[in-house]
């Protein structure tokens, strides 16, 4: 089996590899596979995460149009979002807008170094992921 057959990748255009290396294993245990001063792949789970910094071929090949975060994001499932939430914030971590309820569970998204988005989100019980 392959390595494209075992995760699926995210790519995230960031300012600071090592910044970004930095806060994706300190705070929600990525592990590294490769690591450049350009570019990194990190992996959590089936989830493998390319993070290129501006001297990458992969942030290169992004238009000044669309060279800015989306409102995009990876979506990381939690056991216990209040846990989480005062974890990372003890850790320094800021979050963007207030925690989010609806039918299928709650959530709440911060950012990493470079602006992209990260939703936590923890199911309702009995819920499938939306």
């Amino acid at each position: 089996m392959s390595a494209a057959d075992q995760y699926a990748s995210v790519r995230y255009v960031v300012d600071d590899v090592q910044a970004a290396v930095d806060f994706y294993t300190a705070h929600f245990g990525f592990t590294v596979n490769i690591s450049s001063p350009a570019f990194a792949d990190v992996v959590r789970g089936p989830l493998r995460l390319l993070l290129s910094g501006p001297a990458s071929s992969g942030a290169r090949a992004t238009p000044a149009s669309a060279a800015t975060p989306g409102r995009n994001r990876i979506h990381l499932i939690v056991g216990d979002l209040d846990a989480e939430i005062a974890r990372l914030r003890g850790e320094g971590v800021s979050f963007c807008g207030d925690l989010v309820s609806g039918p299928g569970g709650r959530q709440i998204l911060l950012t990493d170094p470079a602006g992209n988005l990260i939703e936590l989100f923890q199911p309702a019980h009995g819920a499938s992921t939306p």
